[in-house]
Order: C-alpha cells, then sequence, then structure tokens
C-alpha cells in the first residue's frame, strides 16, 4: 500500500518563515519517518534553499513563473527553484490563481528541469478542465475556497466533492481545505484520493509535531 502524500503549505505565516520553516520541515520530517507518511512541504521562495538543506523531505515552492531563465526580473523561475533544491512547486492555489493557459506553460517549465507540478483546483468543473488543458501535470488538488482556513475539513462537509473530483481526472489527486485530523484524512482516502494538502491546521498550532500526529496517528 502506498504512503499518505501530506503536503504542509508553509503559506506566508510567520510561524512558517525563515528558521521557523526550518523547524516545521524538521518537524514534517520526523513525522515522516514515525508514521510512514509520504510528506511534503512547500514554503516561500526565499526559504527553499535554507529548507533543503536541513531536511531530505521534499521541499516545494507555492508558485512558480513560466519566464525562461534570462533577462527578466522578478518572476521565479523553474529553474531558479530547481537551483535551490525545490523537487517541484504548487501552481494556482485559491490565493494566486492563474490561467489554463498559463498553469500549462508553468507546467511546461517545470516537466523541462524534470520537477513536480501540483496544479490546483477551486471545484470539479475547473479540476476536470485542467485536467484536459494540463496532461504532464504530476498530481491534482481540490480546495474549495469556502472551507480554506476552517474549522469544518471538505473530508467532512462535502465528502461529496472528492467523490466525483476522483471521477473527474485522469491523474493523481489530493484534497485541501480545512484537513486537520485523521478522520479528515481517512475518508479522503476511502473515497479514491491519494492524500491531503493543509496550511493552517499544522502551520497555526500551538504544538506543530502534536498536529502531525492528530493527522497522522
Amino acid at each position: 500500500m502506498s504512503k499518505p502524500i501530506i503536503i504542509v503549505n508553509c503559506k506566508t505565516y510567520p510561524q512558517a518563515t525563515g528558521k521557523a520553516a526550518v523547524e516545521l520541515a524538521k518537524h514534517c520530517e520526523k513525522a515522516a519517518h514515525a508514521y510512514k507518511a509520504d510528506i511534503r512541504i512547500a514554503v516561500q521562495a526565499t526559504d527553499i534553499a535554507i529548507v533543503a538543506k536541513a531536511v531530505k523531505i521534499p521541499v516545494y515552492a507555492q508558485h512558480v513563473d513560466h519566464t525562461a531563465p534570462g533577462q527578466s526580473t522578478g518572476w521565479i523561475t523553474a529553474h531558479a527553484i530547481k537551483t535551490a533544491g525545490a523537487r517541484g512547486s504548487l501552481l494556482n492555489h485559491a490565493e494566486h490563481r492563474l490561467g489554463v493557459h498559463d498553469i500549462a506553460k508553468a507546467v511546461d517549465a517545470l516537466r523541462h528541469e524534470r520537477l513536480d507540478s501540483i496544479v490546483i483546483a477551486e471545484d470539479v468543473h475547473r479540476l476536470h478542465e485542467i485536467d484536459l488543458a494540463v496532461p504532464g501535470a504530476t498530481l491534482l488538488s481540490i480546495e474549495p475556497p469556502e472551507l480554506i482556513g476552517g474549522n469544518v475539513s471538505v473530508s467532512v462537509a462535502r465528502p461529496e466533492i472528492i467523490t466525483h473530483a476522483v471521477v473527474a481526472t485522469t491523474k493523481p489527486l489530493i484534497i485541501g481545505a480545512g484537513v486537520k485530523t485523521r478522520q479528515d484524512l481517512d475518508i479522503a482516502l476511502r473515497l479514491g484520493a491519494k492524500g491531503v494538502l493543509l496550511a493552517s491546521g499544522v502551520v497555526l498550532a500551538k504544538d506543530q509535531t502534536a498536529a502531525l500526529k492528530n493527522l497522522l496517528s
């Protein structure tokens, strides 16, 4: 049986920035070993290098642009995140949305560097659209925006979204929005998802190690 995929998104929370991002990544790495889970962490671009040097679990960027390396300013290239130690990037989070054309080009840029792409959709219709238009994506994720950062997970509040999403895509699927507990993870896995994407449930917890234990044990 494959390990469940857990992606912890640091967002821009101070509790997961700089040295705090390194500490969280270390907590994630210990939990990955303890609970035999495939835990990955998505950090801010400025933290990729220091986090990637500190842990062996996969480190992802939270966004990448499709701009080619060279005469451009202020963009985050796939080449740059690879050089910093990232293994891939999230794309199209509800807090950083992209058009399908830009998603496809960013995925192509990541594939050129042999990096993973985790493309997020806000609903099943959008998920299916991305699945058809972006065949090269590594993983797809669905996160209903109204449940992001809340106290009730998509697994509990809207399990039918997971069921429909699994059918709507040909790629491995992870789910997110409000995920915090082992129950949230188990429901997602039982309905056909490969894992979960979460942020505040771990990052903002008073005890991040305990939050990971609550999710995995």
